[in-house]
């Protein structure tokens, strides 16, 4: 007997959410797959916070910075990254989710979601032309950053324990990686 799973579209999983289907479940939509997350741990949850409040300092008004709200990719995925620092876009975005346009770079803060964030959520973000991806390393204190996409991959990895990264959108931005880690 062949197995076969039910993929999900953007729209059908709009449908459900607003009749309630997932009214009392933490879910994302990733590749067509509704993966149920993690309860989000205090480690995890302060991490996502201080850094948050550290980007506004840095990037100002330039950014919006949503902590743990979704992002809507055309490969039916709308997956919730820690933090989305996206374009300032006011009220366009009660309208829509961030597409991948108004997208500067994503993090994810990982402990228990490693793999996930490294592998899938990776390879979901740079199919969909994310431009630059961080996933920050709570366990071995290091933070990965993807860039430069080639063929819907990431061609650069660089992973850092010290000194300072820019993102490719605001070179003049230099982040303290320790800040990223050490809270």
């Amino acid at each position: 007997m062949t197995i076969t799973t039910y993929k999900w579209t953007i729209e059908r999983y709009h449908q459900a959410i607003a009749a309630g289907l997932f009214e009392n479940e933490s879910v994302e939509l990733l590749r067509g797959d509704i993966i149920v997350m993690p309860p989000e741990g205090e480690v995890h949850a302060y991490y996502n916070s201080e850094v948050g409040d550290y980007l506004r300092t840095l990037l100002g008004s330039r950014v919006k910075i949503r902590e743990a709200h979704p992002i809507t990719l055309a490969n039916n995925s709308e997956p919730i990254p820690d933090l989305a620092i996206v374009k300032p876009l006011g009220a366009v975005y009660l309208e829509h989710h961030p597409y991948p346009g108004d997208i500067f770079w994503l993090i994810e803060f990982s402990l228990a979601t490693l793999s996930k964030d490294l592998n899938e959520k990776k390879a979901t973000y740079s199919e969909a032309g994310i431009a630059e991806y961080w996933v920050v390393n709570l366990k071995d204190k290091q933070v990965s950053v993807f860039r430069d996409l080639e063929n819907g991959r990431y061609i650069k990895e660089e992973t850092l324990t010290t000194g300072v990264v820019s993102p490719q959108a605001f070179p003049d931005v230099q982040i303290q990686v320790k800040r990223l880690i050490n809270q």
